[in-house]
């Protein structure tokens, strides 16, 4: 009988294709959205990602997250330091410094200044020279995504592919003098700003003056020490704020979570897409119960019960779920193939997939609901009826 309704199902070949195309186009659209919007969140939080070195990330009270600067004294980073429980601090700068490029035309970058004898906070992988580097004198490094785009030298005509800066090449930042000692790979920031690396002696020197210029201290707890007990007793004889990696990454992520509207409207575009799967799948389902009602009401007629014309139909919904969600998940797994070091963020985690089958099977479920009460209701007179 299982057999039956296979054959009645791909028999049809007009309603099982627009079945598999509704099913595809759903899981597309929600594992495609879905994964962009964990890509945008992540960039929010790049910058931490690619800081693995502290244990805390020590800030004024009120940042809401990590762009959002409110810059120390410099005192505080010796406060910090006489903290019991501390085993080394150092300072951190991140700011916007606007880069003049070689045509005359202005660049905003993400400007990091690290420590000036460890270098913590560099860049976590570097593709030309070395973090040591950035001790020459004007030295930054400079992320490869920006080098090839938007920090590259126009070409010799207007129509000419940009040049992509090397070591070696210089740029203004702030009116002062910075030469290219190295190219690194970091994750995009949310605005996909060019970021630059310094010393934190250099960096406040390319800053615009202010009074305070001190954005985080990055803070190593001493081995053996509670990480949560040392960050309280930093907040308590400083009164600054004192957070792990993930808690600063959940600062973050609630703050673009709450006080933007990128989930309202990825959730909207989720919630189209399972809407259209509904209704394409449902519609076409119930047409294809409707043409084989005859056939149904003979399989009824000949003692059928109805548990068996309902895992007839289950079976057929799901085969349809099945194959339509693994077409829409691959091809949106070619999004992240397409948009490889391009400006799209997308990132597709394990949890992505299990959401998107997830809903496949929720749709397969309201479709067998909507066709069952058809099948429930037939009568088996109806196959001797004119």
């Amino acid at each position: 009988m299982y057999l039956i309704a296979l054959k009645m199902l791909v028999g049809n070949r007009g309603k099982f294709f627009a079945m598999l195309f509704g099913v595809a186009l759903t899981s597309l659209i929600i594992t495609q959205q879905s994964s962009i919007f964990i890509g945008l969140m992540s960039r929010t939080v790049g910058f931490i990602f690619d800081t693995p070195q502290p244990d805390l990330w020590v800030m004024d009270p009120k940042v809401q997250f990590v762009d959002d600067i409110k810059p120390l004294q410099d005192t505080k980073l010796f406060q910090v330091r006489g903290v019991d429980g501390v085993e080394w601090a150092v300072p951190l700068y991140k700011g916007q410094i606007r880069a003049r490029l070689s045509n005359g035309t202005f660049q905003t970058c993400n400007v990091i200044g690290l420590d000036d004898a460890s270098l913590v906070a560099g860049p976590p992988t570097m593709v030309e020279g070395s973090l040591a580097d950035l001790r020459r004198a004007d030295g930054v490094i400079v992320d490869e995504a920006a080098a090839n785009g938007k920090l590259a030298k126009p070409g010799p005509n207007p129509d000419s592919p940009k040049i992509p800066l090397k070591v070696g090449d210089s740029l203004e930042l702030n009116d002062n003098r910075a030469i290219v000692v190295g190219i690194a790979r970091a994750t995009r920031t949310f605005q996909s700003q060019p970021i630059v690396y310094t010393t934190y002696s250099r960096a406040t020197r390319f800053a615009p003056r202010e009074r305070k210029l001190l954005s985080f201290v990055l803070v190593k707890v001493r081995p053996g020490e509670d990480v949560h007990a040392v960050a309280a007793r930093i907040a308590q004889q400083t009164g600054l704020s004192a957070y792990t990696g993930p808690e600063f990454k959940g600062i973050t992520i609630r703050y673009f979570m709450k006080n933007t509207g990128i989930p309202i409207n990825f959730g909207m575009a989720v919630g189209l897409g399972f809407l259209v799967g509904v209704a394409i799948v449902g519609q076409t389902f119930f047409s294809f119960i409707v043409d084989n009602m005859r056939y149904l009401g003979i399989l009824k007629a000949m003692g059928a019960p109805n548990r068996l014309l309902f895992h007839m139909i289950l079976l057929q919904t799901a085969l349809v779920g099945v194959i339509g969600c693994c077409l829409g998940m691959g091809l949106a797994s070619l999004t992240s193939i397409v948009s490889k070091n391009s400006e799209l963020a997308f990132y597709m985690p394990w949890q992505v997939p299990v959401v998107t089958a997830l809903a496949t099977a929720l749709i397969t479920l309201i479709t067998t609901a909507f066709s069952l009460s058809k099948v429930l209701n037939l009568e088996p007179g109806i196959v001797f009826r004119g």
